[in-house]
């Protein structure tokens, strides 16, 4: 992936998210994917998020996350967080993440959500409107994996 994806979301480091070393507190990096990746289904699937939670439709939960820290950010740096999916299953996908500073690769994130259903306390088959939705902006047919 490279930052001319489809979809970024900006943030900039605050305060509260440095550590004593004055960089980046690991754990933020979380934070960050999880606010772009909201924000990207807002982009892709419009302000519906919450209805489709509700309608127990499409309400993806964490099931991995994995990361790698190549260079620090630091307080008041403008950050990109460039977000994709790359994989659809029948209930699971794969979304690749990059946060950069200007040119220069932070972190590389994948993770695996999964779409759950709170009223069954289970996973459930992701619809096919997201799918076509999601396939048709990543202009990538997803739905063979």
């Amino acid at each position: 992936m490279s930052q001319k994806e489809n979809f970024s979301y900006s943030i900039r480091v605050r305060y509260s998210e440095i550590d004593g070393q004055k960089i980046v507190f690991n754990a933020h990096y979380s934070t960050y994917i999880d606010i772009a990746t909201t924000e990207y289904f807002r982009h892709v699937l419009g302000d519906r998020l919450q209805q489709l939670a509700d309608d127990h439709s499409f309400d993806p939960v964490l099931r991995k996350i994995t990361l790698e820290f190549i260079k620090p950010a630091k307080l008041d740096d403008v950050l990109d967080v460039f977000c994709r999916v790359t994989k659809l299953g029948k209930s699971s996908f794969e979304l690749n993440h990059e946060i950069m500073r200007n040119d220069e690769l932070l972190l590389k994130a994948e993770v695996v959500q999964v779409n759950y259903n709170m009223k069954s306390g289970r996973a459930q088959v992701i619809p096919r409107k997201i799918k076509d939705a999601l396939s048709h902006f990543e202009k990538l047919d997803l739905s063979s994996f």
